[in-house]
C-alpha cells in the first residue's frame, strides 16, 4: 500500500515516504486540475515544490497551493508565509497597523525568550521610491494590502529566516526585475562570403601560373589557395589549376 492510499485515524496520511511515491503524487497532482496552471502537466516541477514544502512543515497540497515559482525562483504568498512562522515554536506574537495619512503599514514581530521587537514600516514613499507605486497590477488595484504584505514580509523574514527558507512573497518576486546578463557572450559573427573570382581575370592570369607550375615554382594547390585567400573558385576553374599539372606531365 503506498502513501497515496494509506489511511490513518484522520483520514489519508498524504506523505510519501518515498522518492518512488513522491514522484507517485507528484505525477497523479500534475494531472489534476486541482493544483495551480504553473504545476499542471509538470510533474518534475510539482516534485520541486512538494520537497521544498516538506522542508518547511507544509503537507504536499499546502506547498502546491501557496509555493509559486517566479522568475525561476521559489516564493510563497503573503498570507502563508504568516502561518509558516506563527508555527514555528518561536514565534512570539506580532501585530500589524496601518496609517491612513502617511500610507503607511507597520509590522512587528518577536520571538519567544527575546525581548527585542523587531518593526518594519513601508509607505507609499518607499513603493515611489522603489518604482512600485504606479505599476500596473495589484499595486494600483490593492495599494493598501501591498504595502501591508511588503512590511510583513520584510519583518517575518528578518526576525525567522530559520523558519523561512530563504524564501520571500510571491507579491515581492512579482516586483524584482527578470535578470538579464549583465556580460552576454559576443554573438558569432559568420564571416562573409568570398565573392567569385572574375572569369576575365582568371584567364588573363591562367598563362601565368602555368609557367609557375611548369617552372617548379608552384603548385596547383598552392595557387588554389592563394586565389580563395582573396576570392572563391567555381569547380571548373579549380579542376583547369588542376589540370595543368597533368598536362605538363
Amino acid at each position: 500500500m503506498t502513501a497515496l492510499t494509506r489511511q490513518g485515524g484522520n483520514g489519508f496520511a498524504l506523505q510519501p515516504t518515498s522518492m518512488g511515491e513522491a514522484m507517485q503524487m507528484a505525477e497523479m497532482l500534475a494531472h489534476s486540475q486541482m493544483v495551480p496552471k504553473c504545476y499542471q502537466n509538470r510533474p518534475q516541477d510539482t516534485l520541486v515544490a512538494m520537497m521544498m514544502g516538506s522542508e518547511l512543515g507544509l503537507n504536499p497540497i499546502q506547498a502546491l497551493q501557496n509555493i509559486a515559482v517566479i522568475n525561476g525562483k521559489p516564493a510563497i504568498y503573503g498570507d502563508a508565509l504568516l502561518a509558516l512562522v506563527q508555527s514555528h515554536p518561536r514565534f512570539g506574537g506580532h501585530e500589524e497597523s496601518f496609517d491612513e495619512a502617511s500610507m503607511t503599514a507597520t509590522c512587528t514581530v518577536w520571538r519567544k525568550g527575546d525581548p527585542a521587537r523587531h518593526t518594519v514600516t513601508f509607505s507609499k514613499a518607499d513603493a515611489q521610491q522603489a518604482g512600485l507605486w504606479d505599476k500596473a497590477g495589484p499595486w494600483k488595484q490593492y495599494p493598501k494590502r501591498m504595502l501591508m504584505w511588503r512590511a510583513r514580509g520584510y519583518a517575518l523574514r528578518d526576525k525567522f529566516a530559520d523558519a523561512l527558507g530563504g524564501l520571500i512573497t510571491v507579491e515581492e518576486a512579482q516586483d524584482i526585475p527578470q535578470e538579464r546578463e549583465i556580460n552576454p557572450a559576443p554573438q558569432r559573427q559568420e564571416p562573409a562570403a568570398l565573392p567569385y573570382y572574375p572569369a576575365e581575370s582568371f584567364d588573363a592570369n591562367l598563362p601565368k601560373w602555368q609557367a609557375a607550375i611548369a617552372a617548379g615554382k608552384a603548385t596547383p594547390e598552392q595557387i588554389i589557395a592563394k586565389v580563395e585567400s582573396r576570392a572563391s573558385l567555381t569547380d571548373e576553374q579549380k579542376q583547369q589549376i588542376e589540370n595543368i599539372a597533368q598536362e605538363a606531365a
